[in-house]
This record gives C-alpha cells, structure tokens and sequence, in this order.
C-alpha cells in the first residue's frame, strides 16, 4: 500500500488551495490530519475522515451533525485510492452545499499527485533493484549462478543473449567530485529513456558500467559491437560535462559473458590510456592481444616475458631505442614507414634496430623472436 506522508499531503493542500476558496485537509489511512490550511488542526483526528474511511465512500458533514461530533466541522469527506487501495482521505471545510461541487476536483488532483509519487518511488526502486542486479551480474560467482537466474526472469531479462558491457570513467577535478555524479545519473536517465530495458550502474563515484544484449539470431536486430559504441560516446559527449574515458569489451553470452565482458572493457580502459593517452574511447577489438595478456602481469612468466625490454635499460641510449621499437611495432614493422614517422633516414633506423637486437639478445629477423619482443613491449610501460 501506498503510505500518504506529510510532505505529499502538504503538497496536496497547497496545490488544490490556490484553485478553491475553502480550507483543505488531508488525513492518513487513520483518519489523522497530515496537513491543513488551518495548521492548527494538524495531528488531529478527522471524524469525518473516519467515516469516510470507513464507508469508502463520501461523507458530508453539516453544521447539526458536526455538533455531535467531538472536534468535527462542517464540511465534505472524501476517500483516497491509490492503484485501487485506500490510503487516506480529503476534505473540504465549508457547508456541504457549497463545497460540494469541488470536492471531485480535489480528490482528482489529490490522487492524480499520489499516483505520480507512487509511479516515480516504483520507478526509483526498480531502478536500485537493476543496478544491484548488475553490480553482482559483473562480480559473478558460480555460486551465485541461481540467485541470478532468479533476479534475471523477475527483471524479464535473458542472460542468455550475447552480453556487451561498457566502461565510462569521468576525470573529475577534486573540486568537481559531485558533478562526475550529476553527470553519471544524468546520463542513466537519458538511457532510459531510449531504452526501458537498459541496465546500468554506478561501479565508483566518478565510474558507471551499461550492459547492452541482443540475440544474434534475430535477423536485422544485431547491430555490430563498434557501432554500439559509436553511438553511446555520441551520447557521453552530449551528457558529460567532464573529460572521461569510454571502453567497449568483448560480447560474449550467458552470466558469465557479462562479468567477463566488464573485465575485459576495464583492461582496455586502462591499457587504452597507457598506450593512447589523447585518446577517449577503446575498444577491446582494438586492444585484444594486450587485453588478453594483460594477465601475465605478475609471476615468474611476466618478469620472462619483461626480460628482453629489461635489457635495453642499461645502454644510454634506452629512451630513443624504445621509442624506435614502438613505432616500428607500430608500423607494423614497416621501414619506410616506421622511418618516415620518426623522421629518421632508413640507414639510421636499421642501427637502431641492430642495436635492440644486440642489447636484448633477439634475432629481430626471425617471427617468434620478434614476437617476444612484441609481448615484453606490451608488458612493459614506455618509461622502462
């Protein structure tokens, strides 16, 4: 049931009073006066409320009956509803003659505010049900695996179409802290309002995580992953305020898919800013080799796989060395243009890359060296 608060009941009374010229009160389900243009009266007990109540149905109240009623005045009574439930009642100061004719208008608009309030407080507390929903969606354990499926047929979701997670990371200053929020809940709202189904949530005080799905098998539905977004950093752009950053994972179906999808558009948030700090939007199809071996960042593997760029630190000359490999890699390899990029002669570049070869002990000519390079490059930030 819909509970009728003090500040609704206020509201109620404020707004039918500036349209009629006769004292309003509004009572809870209990027959006790909320609010009141006579404040006087608040916190007292309404008898005519109480009949009201009790009949379901308007009570008038003239001056003879009012006189055997403790604390009645004369005037009409009528029952409020809310989604076909009592929840309180109005009523209207006056002789019954004369203010009959306005109380239907003010139940109208007393209900009609009780309606809105009982609509946005649904809405609000859907919306926190799918943020939790994807806050533990994104965290997923096996042994949640039910619980989920649960929560998933009550939303009227099916985890089993392909699932596509995006990161938006705002960089506020210090002094601009609640405006990333502002930011963030304003542009949830737009999504909504596209979308009633979208599912979105805020994962820090400056971070939110959309979750899109579709089914691959529904013909002209699918729109391709790099469309996607496209389409939502239009949107950011429109949205934000603030600088920030904007990563796509990889779509992948089922529970599973989802959390693995947010992972994956976490490391190429992160490995995007590394490596293309000018840069506002990544996506792991750009970043997928990084991405994936992004989790070769600790053990005995990782500091094997950093060796060979370890090496260069020692020579003098590091920082231009790892700024000519980078490119190289870069232009996939490619003298002339690696060269052309650097602004260097060819005969230069070819040095350079005799010299990485000597001081990393690879055979820069040979495929799996190169590509161990490659690996301990990706590895390693660009300042070692």
């Amino acid at each position: 049931m819909h509970i009728l608060d003090t500040r609704l009941a206020q509201e109620i009374v404020t707004r039918t009073m500036r349209i009629i010229p006769f004292n309003v009160n509004v009572m809870d389900a209990n027959g006790v006066i909320l609010a009141s243009g006579n404040l006087e009266r608040v916190g007292e007990l309404h008898a005519g409320a109480l009949l009201a109540l009790a009949k379901k149905l308007t009570v008038e109240i003239d001056a003879a009956a009012a006189r055997k009623l403790h604390g009645a005045q004369p005037g009409t009574n009528l029952p409020l509803s809310v989604g076909g439930q009592l929840c309180g009642a109005v009523g209207l100061s006056g002789a019954p003659d004369e203010v009959r004719q306005f109380g239907e208008l003010v139940r109208l608009t007393a209900e009609m505010i009780l309606e809105q309030a009982a609509l946005a407080n649904e809405l609000q507390n859907n919306s926190r049900y799918r943020e939790a929903f994807v806050l533990n969606l994104i965290r997923f354990e096996a042994a949640q695996r039910p619980e989920l499926e649960g929560w998933a047929r009550r939303l009227g979701l099916d985890l089993e179409r392909m699932q596509l997670a995006f990161l938006l990371e705002l960089q506020p200053d210090g002094a601009d802290a609640g405006a990333a929020l502002h930011d963030i809940q304003r542009l949830q709202m737009r999504l909504l309002a596209r979308r009633e189904d979208a599912l979105t949530a805020t994962v820090g005080p400056s971070e939110m995580v959309l979750l899109d799905s579709w089914d691959p098998a529904r013909k002209g539905y699918e729109t391709p992953p790099q469309r996607r977004l496209d389409l939502l950093a239009q949107l950011v752009r429109e949205e934000c305020e603030l600088p920030f950053t904007l990563a796509m994972g990889i779509a992948l179906p089922g529970l599973e898919g989802a959390a693995v999808s947010y992972q994956s558009a976490r490391s190429a948030s992160r490995l995007g800013r590394l490596r293309m700090p000018q840069q506002q939007v990544f996506s792991y199809y750009d970043l997928a080799l990084p991405v994936l071996l992004s989790g070769l960042d600790s053990g005995w593997q990782a500091h094997q796989l950093r060796m060979p760029i370890a090496r260069l630190a020692g020579d003098k000359s590091r920082a231009m060395l790892r700024a000519t490999l980078d490119t190289w890699f870069a232009q996939d390899e490619n003298s002339a243009a690696t060269a052309a990029s650097l602004g260097i002669h060819r005969n230069t570049l070819d040095y350079r890359l005799r010299r990485i070869g000597e001081l990393t002990g690879l055979d820069l000519a040979r495929s799996e060296d190169k590509l161990l390079l490659y690996v301990s490059a990706l590895l390693s930030p660009a300042s070692t």
